[in-house]
């Protein structure tokens, strides 16, 4: 294949060669259901949805496994602040998250898996450490004993005598840097039984245990944002390469969304919630504006650079809408330059840059009265847009022109009074058609006379 990949674990763009020939296997670490999506949240999933359509694009199957986290010291923590039961508090999440990933375009992975429906694989993965010296049970816990494996500080890159897990040192740790696969059972929590003792999952074992279990014990891809490459996807990567397991072939990792410089995050309660900012932008707006800076650059979240990646969608969605009135535009060939954009590490930006120069060159044809030349940039345009997310004429955003029942009110109230105008022309009261173009053109309403009748758009 054409398509490099950053990989973390080798700090090099590599040649992606699939483990099994036309097929991509990818897992995506999905969302710890403790509260609402925020745009740091879904930053990551558009991201690896676009990667997943530009592999099915490239004429890949690609089987792509995202889990859900919903048994977690957060989530326990967040249920009982609000006297609620901690699975009801986690799947009324996971709902959330499902809304925002599928409202934002995300296609919906091969599989979704939860945490609490994996617990048997994980036993059976402890066990495997356990049995070849890489973990031990003390007092109800079960450790893995990070000195066990050579290469532990690989991914990320840290030596083993300066890291700190983050976690609690644990009265029956050996090393303090060992980490937690299973924690024993604490009054009022809920608890699964063991060989060890009844007990809940440590998060990194979950991850590895859904991993394999859907993809196997080597897969291509894992994805996830870039704060969890240590702790998280280090201690996935060891668990699983001491169990025996290849794991994952790549490591990709998507940056951050930040305000005012800081990393959203709950802690921090400096998160833009999902819902407020669709108060702000259409989905297909938010999406754009999360997917066209490269997925390993940090974006600087503010609402004056959503409001300019809206105009700039709108601008493909105009273009399209100009010729569709006249033509049927299909779904065409994307041009070398933009394929060999999103070949090399999924470059997006310069895949915009040239999504923008095919819509300004088809719009001058336009306006020259080429509409053979027009069509065929606009075919390559919708060829794009579908390989982005982002087709204003495909089912997704079809419809979606304008949001909301303010949306169709607007179009009521324009199509009435197009109506009106059509019938004044008809009527050769010109005066009165003027004056109806006029009112519309100072609302911010275009109007384009073509062969099929009137079309109008709202002007940036």
């Amino acid at each position: 294949m054409a398509l490099h990949l950053y990989d973390t674990a080798t700090r090099d763009v590599r040649e992606f060669h699939p483990a099994r020939s036309g097929t991509a296997s990818m897992y995506v670490c999905g969302a710890t259901v403790q509260g609402v999506p925020h745009i740091g949240h879904v930053r990551g999933a558009l991201n690896y949805d676009v990667l997943r359509r530009w592999l099915l694009h490239s004429g890949l199957d690609v089987l792509m496994v995202r889990n859900v986290t919903d048994i977690d010291d957060k989530i326990l923590t967040k249920a009982a602040e609000a006297g609620r039961p901690w699975w009801e508090w986690a799947a009324t999440h996971e709902r959330a998250f499902e809304d925002a990933y599928s409202v934002l375009g995300c296609l919906p992975p091969s599989v979704s898996p939860r945490a609490t429906g994996h617990v048997t694989q994980m036993i059976e993965l402890i066990q495997r450490l356990i049995d070849r010296g890489h973990a031990y049970a003390s007092g109800g816990d079960v450790y893995f004993a990070v000195s066990s494996l050579p290469d532990y500080g690989t991914l990320s890159g840290q030596r083993l005598e300066e890291m700190q897990q983050g976690e609690s040192a644990g009265e029956g740790k050996r090393d303090p840097r060992d980490f937690t696969l299973w924690k024993g059972s604490k009054p009022g929590e809920p608890s699964w039984p063991t060989p060890w003792g009844d007990g809940r999952p440590g998060w990194h074992l979950e991850c590895s245990a859904m991993a394999t279990t859907y993809l196997g014990s080597e897969f291509d891809i894992h994805g996830g944002g870039v704060d969890l490459v240590f702790p998280h996807h280090e201690n996935e990567r060891a668990q699983s390469h001491a169990a025996g397991d290849g794991f994952a072939r790549y490591w990709l990792h998507n940056a951050w969304v930040t305000l005012s410089g800081e990393k959203m995050s709950k802690s921090l309660g400096n998160i833009v919630s999902i819902p407020a900012l669709l108060e702000k932008a259409r989905p297909v707006e938010l999406r754009y504006y999360l997917i066209q800076p490269h997925y390993r650059s940090t974006i600087e979240y503010s609402d004056e650079a959503l409001a300019e990646a809206a105009q700039g969608y709108r601008r493909v969605e105009q273009f399209l809408r100009r010729v569709s009135a006249s033509h049927e535009v299909r779904v065409g060939a994307v041009p070398g330059e933009f394929a060999a954009a999103l070949d090399d590490d999924l470059g997006t930006p310069q895949a915009f840059a040239v999504l923008h120069n095919a819509v300004r060159d088809g719009n001058t044809a336009l306006d020259a009265g080429d509409a053979t030349k027009a069509l065929e940039f606009a075919e390559a345009v919708r060829g794009m847009v579908h390989v982005l997310g982002l087709d204003p004429l495909g089912e997704q955003w079809r419809d979606t022109a304008s949001d909301g029942g303010e949306a169709r009110a607007l179009g009521a109230l324009v199509d009435a009074l197009l109506g009106e105008r059509t019938q004044a022309r008809a009527d050769k009261d010109f005066a009165r058609a003027d004056a109806i173009r006029d009112q519309l053109t100072a609302a911010g309403i275009a109007v384009e006379d073509t062969p099929n009748g009137p079309l109008w758009t709202v002007r940036d």
